[in-house]
């Protein structure tokens, strides 16, 4: 097709209405859409784009043909794809609801018949629990022993850390950053992160020390690891804790594989970190050691308590991030590395001279030198991580002494732009980030108009700052207007 025989202005004698239809279904430009509601709520969405040009295409006004004449098929589907796209649009602004609304289906479905009989009893509470022998203290705690139904306890607690996770960072954190007057949003994705894990710690640590003081090994007893072997039944609370632990941590691993915290520059070892952790975990509860698993969840737990914190100080750019870093560090070496390799020596030393030293599967007995190998191994690889993350937390106290003070920076995080970088990115966290978008588009100039594949040179009335869009109806009668004389 030649260019003298295009068109490029629509004739005056067709309808008023008709402009429209025909400056949408040709090739000129049409009226700049305004941005979205949403904002940068939903980053990299390409869906959303896709959805407003799918409504606007499913507009009556837009065709020719009534909706009536539409087959009943056409229509249903696309009305389902509405509402999916839609639903979509919603879960990744509320990233909460969908763990929220399955959390709700399984208590609804186990409402409907409220009796250990119904399957989703063993997903909401402890199963197994044994009766107390005859002639028992009534105050006696029930003990609860193990099996495969605990896996749909962990399944389901799993998905309600989701919820608290997601729920707790965009309803009370974010707001909290931003009080805090954090505006880079990669900044307030670290300071939420690490004032959820915050939270976390803050109740199950005290929560474990409290459980340890019930059980034959506080404090961190090692010989009672051993004694008694094997502890195939424990207290509700005990097998709530270690149950819980590993609900938190399962979450943690699918945060991770999902790509949906940014990616640190220990990302292998911290994958590796979450893979023995999950291992030691199963391997523990299923082989009878918990006794030893709750001694290392303790460890980390206080420490990870401390590190959280201190990391929000540093976000905040506290005066005391100075003092607390040290008090951390001191914290750190003392529960990851003393208390590790406390029992890390127990298990060379006291593994195969306290208790019996065999295997047996018929009496659940598995303390042997299978066990020990593999225990030993999975514990000092999570040592040697730790140690890795100890030289980075040694380094950053290095460089904070030799700096005065000035910076405490963060050795595991990749880059992240200041917050005059992001307002001239058109970034702010507080808000949707429409209006920076928009003086930054402004900043770079004034967009070209393009006409066939040619630039053409805008030039506004006199007196007038306000330049019309290429292709609307007002600026082909101009054009025109000006041909002509």
């Amino acid at each position: 097709m030649t260019e003298s025989s295009l068109e490029p202005f629509p004739p005056l004698s067709p309808p008023q209405h008709s402009f429209r239809h025909q400056a949408s279904s040709n090739g000129t430009a049409r009226r700049r859409r305004k941005s979205s509601g949403l904002g940068s709520d939903i980053p990299g969405d390409s869906d959303v784009a896709a959805f407003a040009t799918l409504s606007q295409s499913m507009n009556p006004s837009a065709h020719a043909r009534h909706p009536s004449d539409k087959p009943a098929r056409r229509l249903k589907r696309r009305t389902i794809k509405r509402y999916l796209s839609k639903w979509k649009r919603i879960s990744f602004k509320h990233t909460w609801l969908n763990p929220l609304v399955l959390c709700l289906i399984g208590v609804s479905l186990y409402l409907v018949n409220p009796t250990p009989e119904n399957p989703l009893s063993a997903a909401l509470f402890l199963s197994y629990p044994l009766p107390r022998e005859p002639g028992a203290d009534p105050d006696t705690p029930i003990q609860y022993g193990k099996g495969a139904r605990d896996f749909a306890f962990v399944a389901f607690y799993t998905i309600f850390f989701t919820f608290t996770r997601e729920f707790l960072m965009q309803r009370m954190i974010r707001p909290i950053a931003i009080w805090c007057g954090i505006r880079n949003r990669g900044k307030q994705a670290r300071f939420m992160e690490q004032f959820y894990t915050a939270i976390y710690f803050a109740v199950f640590g005290p929560f474990g020390l409290w459980i340890m003081s019930r059980t034959p090994i506080w404090y961190f007893r090692t010989e009672a690891m051993y004694e008694g072997f094997p502890h195939k039944t424990h207290e509700g609370v005990f097998k709530a804790y270690y149950l819980l632990q590993a609900c938190y941590w399962a979450q943690q691993m699918i945060v991770m594989l999902l790509m949906l915290e940014k990616p640190r520059k220990d990302f292998k070892e911290l994958v590796a970190h979450h893979i023995i952790t999950l291992s030691l975990i199963w391997l523990s509860y299923r082989f009878h050691f918990t006794y030893m698993g709750i001694a290392v969840y303790i460890t980390h737990d206080i420490s990870d308590f401390f590190l959280a914190t201190s990391k929000c100080l540093n976000y905040i750019d506290s005066p005391i991030v100075g003092p607390y870093y040290f008090t951390f560090m001191a914290i750190w070496a003392y529960t990851r590395h003393y208390m590790n390799l406390k029992i890390l020596l127990s298990i060379i030393t006291q593994f195969a001279n306290i208790g019996p030293y065999e295997l047996n599967w018929e009496t659940q007995q598995y303390k042997c030198w299978i066990s020990q190998v593999i225990t030993f191994a999975l514990l000092a690889t999570l040592q040697a991580i730790n140690l890795f993350w100890w030289f980075l937390i040694c380094r950053i106290a290095y460089r904070f002494v030799v700096s005065a003070g000035e910076e405490v920076k963060d050795e595991r995080s990749e880059y992240e732009p200041t917050d005059e970088e992001d307002l001239a990115d058109g970034v702010d966290g507080s808000a949707d980030g429409s209006a920076a978008s928009y003086a930054k588009v402004a900043a770079k100039g004034t967009p070209k108009v393009m006409l066939n594949g040619r630039p053409v040179p805008r030039t506004p009335s006199p007196g007038s700052e306000v330049v019309e869009e290429q292709g609307t109806i007002g600026s082909r009668l101009k054009e025109r207007k000006r041909s002509k004389k």
